[in-house]
Parts: structure tokens; C-alpha cells; sequence
């Protein structure tokens, strides 16, 4: 069977109930938290005049990759461009008018793109368009783009290791669907296919920004010398893996499904991250720092509906592309029963097991 693939499989549309509309508060949050950060850096980190005399039109065209159906990426972008705007403004001897704005929000091919092109202000200060395509490879035109933003969305793999559906292989992952309490082959398989897609990532965006362009990441993180087994990620997966082995015991879905399938998602450490950008060696980091959740946001994370929810607006696609849009309804049911009955689950909440990670990069001088 093919590897997981998240090519196909974007977050929730619309504006239902299990909607990403209606279910990205977490994220909200850290993108909200994250733009201080950006301003910072914008006013310290942008040489505005060099960048903007080197282009002929004068557009300042910000990027959001991974924007799903627009409420926090709009948020992020007004932010970028007003920003900008005030920098502008300090140079004293500019028109405001002078400089144009265009935003570029990118997401997979069948994103629903006609959500996000709701979330647009009627009196935006910018030209806007979205841009269909894998973020892993190349989006936009050579030394094109002057800012990048990118919030909850580079965890995502382009597909799972292949390895992990060989039999033959000591990294087959039978009868689990993730790394954390599986052989250490399969957490080095997602290990090194995160490292192929971040090289990819990072060579296109080397391409598409100007040099002395910024690029700001928000990616949740397994803290340094934490093992994966111990991370809240780790618990709701061994939930999900729990129900779907019921749900195939009882042969509801095949045992085989269940073998085949592997979340394509994976959290690298710091430390990991902070190597795989000093490889590429294209861009320098400036900053690299830990987002602190609220009281409100960890309120949240204990409300057990609160939690299914999103994780469904997150996970129904991809789910729903291997097992069957069928099962949706009666696994998130059991994975919510599982999580009311597993006081393991709320210990790790409490202990705060993963990390929100802002990371501000600049471009190197080609």
C-alpha cells in the first residue's frame, strides 16, 4: 500500500462544527503570541531601503505557507504588512503610498481556498492571491518573495517513510500508526524523511526570498533530551492507535489498514531543527525562542470535547482518505471516550511535553 500522504489532505473546510474555522483557537493563540516577535524583527532585522530599491515595482510581497481556510493566516499577514508599513514611515522621506503590498497565501491543491478568501477584509491594503502547491518544493519566482510566514504547518510531512509499510524492513510499523513508542528504525525513518523535507523547504524559500529576506516559523517542538513516548503528542496518538485496534478487532476496519497507516506529521528538538537550518546554510538564524502558552490556552488543551474537536478538524481528512469516510463518526467517538478514562493523558497536559518554537531566519547574501 502507498505511504501516508498529506498531499490530498488539508485541514477541515468550511465553517462547520468540526470546521478548522471553528477549531483553531490553539493555533490562534501562538500565532497571536508570535506577532510581537515579527515586529520586533521586522524593526530590527529588515533592511526595508536595500530591499525595496532592488525591486522595480515596488511591491513588498509577504507569503504565508500552510494557510488552511484564513483566520489566523490573515491575522499573521495584516500584521507583516502593517509592520512594514510603520518601518516605511520611519524613513520620513517616503509617500506612504509609494509602497504596494501583495499577499500570497499558500496550501495544498485542494485546500478550500474559498473559506480563506472570506476571512480577506473588504478595505485590505494589499493585493492578495492563493497559491496551490506542496511547500516542500518550489512556490513562487526567483527572489520574489521578501517575508515568509509559516504557523503550525511544517510538522506535516510530504508522505510517511515507505520503509514503514515494508515487511522486510525492521522499521515495518505493524500495528502502531506513529514513532513514539515504536522500534528505533521507525522514529529514525520519520527522523530522516523530516530532514529530507526541511532541506526541501528551505532550498525553495533560499530560491524565492530576496537576500536579507525574512522568514518566521511557529512549529511545535519535542523539547531537547525528552523522549517521544513522554510528549503530548505521544499520548493522543497511543489513544488513537488504542481505538483503531479495537475498531479492527472487532472488524470494523481491516488489520491491515491499520498496519498501513502512519500520521505524516513528526516533531523535531531544537536542537534538531537548529542543525538541519545550519546544513542548508542559507540562512542565518536571528532569533529562536519559546512561545508560552496562556492559563486560557491550557484550560482548553483540559476540555476533553474542546480537544476532539480540533484534533478532528486536523485529522478527518487524512483519515478519512484511508479508512473511509464511514468510521469518522464512531473512531473520534472512542478516541474522546479514551481520553475521558486516561489520567496518563492529562499528567503529560500538565507537564507541558512539547514546546510552541518561534524561529526568525534572514536570508544569507547569495
Amino acid at each position: 500500500m502507498d505511504s501516508a500522504s498529506t498531499e490530498s489532505c488539508p485541514m477541515k473546510g468550511g465553517d462547520g462544527l468540526y470546521s478548522y474555522t471553528q477549531n483553531s483557537l490553539f493555533q490562534r493563540e501562538g500565532v497571536e503570541n508570535a506577532l510581537l516577535l515579527i515586529n520586533e524583527a521586522i524593526a530590527e532585522k529588515l533592511h526595508l531601503e536595500q530591499i525595496i530599491s532592488s525591486s522595480p515595482s515596488k511591491a513588498f510581497t509577504v507569503a504565508d505557507l500552510g494557510c488552511s481556510v484564513g483566520p489566523n493566516s490573515v491575522i499573521a499577514v495584516q500584521n507583516i504588512i502593517e509592520s512594514v508599513k510603520l518601518k516605511y514611515q520611519s524613513y520620513g522621506s517616503h509617500n506612504q503610498n509609494d509602497l504596494e503590498f501583495q499577499a500570497l497565501f499558500n496550501d495544498l491543491v485542494s485546500n478550500d481556498f474559498n473559506t480563506l478568501f472570506k476571512f480577506l477584509p473588504s478595505d485590505r491594503q494589499y493585493f492578495a492571491a492563493g497559491v496551490p502547491g506542496c511547500f516542500q518544493g518550489r512556490l513562487f519566482p526567483k527572489s520574489s518573495l521578501h517575508f515568509v510566514h509559516s504557523s503550525y504547518a511544517l510538522h506535516w510531512l510530504l508522505s510517511t517513510p515507505k520503509e514503514l509499510m515494508d515487511k522486510n524492513s525492521p522499521a515495518f510499523n505493524k500495528g502502531r500508526i506513529y514513532y513514539n513508542n515504536s522500534a528505533k528504525e521507525v522514529g529514525e525513518a520519520y527522523s530522516a524523511q523530516f530532514a529530507k523535507d526541511m532541506e526541501s523547504f528551505l532550498a525553495a524559500r533560499a530560491e524565492e526570498l530576496v537576500d536579507g529576506g525574512l522568514m518566521a516559523l511557529v512549529l511545535v517542538c519535542l523539547p531537547d533530551d525528552v523522549p517521544p513516548s513522554q510528549s503530548t503528542a505521544s499520548g493522543i496518538t497511543d489513544l488513537l492507535e488504542a481505538a483503531l485496534l479495537d475498531m479492527a478487532k472487532e472488524g470494523l476496519v481491516s488489520e491491515d489498514k491499520v498496519d498501513s497507516f502512519n500520521l505524516p506529521r513528526y516533531n523535531p528538538t531544537p536542537r534538531e531543527l537548529e542543525g538541519l537550518i545550519k546544513i542548508n546554510a542559507c540562512f542565518s538564524i536571528e532569533r529562536m525562542e519559546r512561545i508560552f502558552p496562556s492559563k486560557t490556552k491550557l484550560a482548553m488543551a483540559s476540555d476533553n470535547g474542546v480537544v476532539i474537536s480540533h484534533l478532528r478538524a486536523i485529522w478527518e481528512g487524512i483519515l478519512k482518505e484511508h479508512f473511509g469516510a464511514e468510521i469518522i463518526d464512531e473512531l473520534f467517538g472512542r478516541l474522546l471516550r479514551k481520553l475521558e478514562e486516561s489520567s496518563p493523558f492529562t499528567q503529560r497536559l500538565k507537564h507541558e511535553h512539547m514546546i510552541e518554537l518561534f524561529v526568525l531566519l534572514k536570508r544569507n547574501m547569495s
